[in-house]
């Protein structure tokens, strides 16, 4: 390698230092990618990438109307109904909560794509109903932070959009195609964690963790009535894509559009105040543009930063030599620096800016290796101690990070070995 291609290596591992250290990502990604394209002597490529990406219409589509739409559905706390509704009928099925709890975060967490969000619905929910069960407080809530590994299925995921773009393919289309392998996935988890609570004796909570847990509580954020009309709010849009693609030609339309009628049936259902609606919607996709795409358009000038110092072309080369290692490449190294970073957007976003597009240079099809490092960046932030929806879910169960990825961990371990071997 030359080097500048060196130098990379060792700006790679300080980037990956300072997102441990959790400094900002958006400056951390930028500012490495601007200094490799001025040691390289092509300071314009970092500006120009930041640029292209500033203007990419189709994700800035989908994800401005996806947390719009997640912005108006806490705000009117359909998504609480939602799970509520859910919950209601397993208060009483013991140790069994915990793999059910994994499958309804699940599945709620595809139509509230954000981790973080969808934790905070399910969660105050869901654990407190596990603990008064018999479980305890940090299988309830590894049980919630294993369940939120299902963003990966929902059309508002900037990662989805973000791979389809680059493959050309209408989004709902590479979701079909990473569908089985995500449910694999997501099966390992279910199984994975009832084993795990089986063998660490988790329906046997002591008094200690009982007290912690009680003295720390906060408010469960009852809703009281369980209202059907909100509790479906969060899934229109969902039902809206999947229909349109699969059965109703006529309903086919973009993630955008579908957000939007959703936001229209939700302000139908909640009677909210127009004026505070629409702040709220707006300000969601602000916030969309402001955080999601900007780790976005920085991971692509850290892409840009890689490419100009030739390690880029260097790591290529290496995967051209077998597609085995191309494929162990794509799984694995998303998944560590997942792991370490408490991160799958950035380790996700470099890996797919700077080296997918190569893929049939190793004998790989675009949306196939795009999937890969997507679904393996998602296992790895799923047992990650310092992810932010880990420390958000250990607070609601008051029990420390690492309680939950002492639960996590091994079923995310087995679930990207086995994408590594069964990916195409």
């Amino acid at each position: 390698m030359s080097l500048t291609a060196w130098i990379a290596v060792l700006v790679v591992i300080a980037t990956v230092y300072c997102l441990v250290k959790r400094y900002e990502t958006r400056l951390v990604l930028f500012t490495a990618g601007l200094f490799l394209c001025c040691i390289s002597m092509h300071p314009m490529a970092a500006l120009d990438q930041f640029a292209k990406s500033m203007t990419n219409a189709a994700l800035i589509m989908a994800i401005g109307g996806s947390m719009g739409f997640a912005y108006v559905i806490t705000h009117t706390k359909c998504d609480r109904h939602l799970v509520t509704l859910l919950a209601a009928p397993l208060k009483s099925i013991g140790i069994f909560l915990i793999p059910a709890a994994t499958a309804i975060t699940f599945f709620v967490n595809i139509a509230i794509p954000s981790a973080a969000g969808c934790a905070a619905a399910v969660g105050t929910t869901f654990i407190p109903i596990m603990i008064r069960s018999g479980i305890r407080p940090a299988a309830a809530g590894a049980a919630v932070l294993m369940g939120t590994y299902g963003s990966i299925l929902a059309p508002g995921l900037s990662h989805n959009n973000f791979v389809s773009k680059i493959a050309n393919m209408n989004v709902m289309d590479f979701i079909a195609l990473h569908t089985p392998f995500s449910l694999i996935m997501g099966a390992i988890g279910v199984v994975g964690i009832a084993i795990v609570a089986l063998v660490l004796k988790d329906n046997k909570p002591t008094a200690e963790e009982m007290a912690v847990y009680n003295a720390q509580a906060g408010d469960t954020g009852s809703i009281g009535k369980i209202n059907l009309f909100k509790a479906l709010a969060p899934l229109v849009p969902l039902v809206i894509l999947v229909v349109g693609n699969l059965w109703l030609p006529a309903l086919k339309m973009g993630v955008a559009q579908a957000m939007i009628i959703g936001a229209l049936y939700t302000i139908a259902v909640t009677w909210t105040d127009p004026q505070v609606f629409t702040k709220e919607f707006f300000k969601g996709m602000g916030d969309g543009y402001g955080s999601v795409m900007g780790i976005i358009i920085t991971a692509g000038v850290f892409a840009a930063g890689l490419k100009s110092a030739g390690l880029v072309d260097a790591f290529i080369n290496t995967l051209k030599a077998s597609n085995e290692i191309a494929r162990w490449g794509g799984s694995i190294g998303p998944f560590v620096l997942s792991v370490i970073c408490g991160s799958g957007d950035a380790a996700t976003f470099a890996f797919n800016e700077a080296v997918t597009p190569h893929a049939a240079s190793f004998n790989m099809s675009v949306p196939n290796l795009g999937a890969l490092a997507l679904i393996s960046g998602a296992l790895g932030r799923t047992m990650s101690p310092i992810a932010g929806v880990t420390i958000l879910i250990s607070g609601l169960a008051a029990v420390t990070p690492m309680a939950l990825v002492k639960r996590t961990c091994v079923p995310m371990i087995v679930a990207v070995i086995t994408l590594a071997l069964i990916a195409v």
